[in-house]
Order: C-alpha cells, then structure tokens, then sequence
C-alpha cells in the first residue's frame, strides 16, 4: 500500500510538473511575442519607413541602432542648442554695449549743442 501511495504521489507530482511546464512554455511565448511587437512599435515609432519595409520582422539590432540614433541626434541637439545660446548671450551683450555708446553720443551731442 505504501508503494502505491508513493506511486500516485509521484504520479502527480510529474502532473503538476508538466502543468508548470506548459504554463512556463506559454508565458515564455507571450514574451517572445510582446518583445516582437515592442521592437516593432519602437521602429514605427523611430522610423516609419524602416519599420515597414521590414515587413513586421525588426531585428533586436534595428532597434538598438535606431534608439542609438536618436540619442546621438539628441546629444548633438543639446550641443547646438548650447552654442546658440551662447551666441545668443554674446550678441544681446554687443547690443547693450551699443546701445549704451549710443547713450553716450547722444548725451555728447546734446552736450555739444
């Protein structure tokens, strides 16, 4: 009796094993899946053309290279966004200078009247 006994335990221990099992299988699945369809959102979203092209098939390095891309692109656009600031500030500080000396000639020129 107690073989059988251990004999059904392991029995559903092997069931409950191939249940976890499927289960594991699916959800490993599903990730596969719902990493596609990521990829495929994140070429859309980087480059429409590209992503169709591809016929719905993006390869994991498509998407690193494009992300890639993008952060070179936002890099190098912070950096031109700094040297028009720059820019910027040195041409307001040339135009208060003349302003400035424009103050003074005209208060010279009153003067000299």
């Amino acid at each position: 009796q107690a073989e059988e006994e251990l004999k059904a335990a392991c029995s559903q221990q092997l069931r409950e094993m191939g249940h976890r099992e499927r289960l594991l299988r699916s959800d490993v699945q599903r990730a596969g899946e719902q990493l596609e369809s990521f990829k495929t959102r994140v070429m859309q979203v980087c480059s429409p053309s590209a992503a169709g092209s591809t016929g719905g098939s993006v390869t994991e390095q498509q998407v690193i290279e494009k992300v890639r891309q993008i952060s070179d692109d936002n890099q190098q656009s912070h950096e031109r966004e700094k040297s028009l600031q720059k820019e910027l500030s040195s041409r307001l500080a040339q135009e208060q200078e003349v302003s400035a000396n424009i103050e003074v000639f005209k208060n010279s020129l009153q003067k000299l009247q």
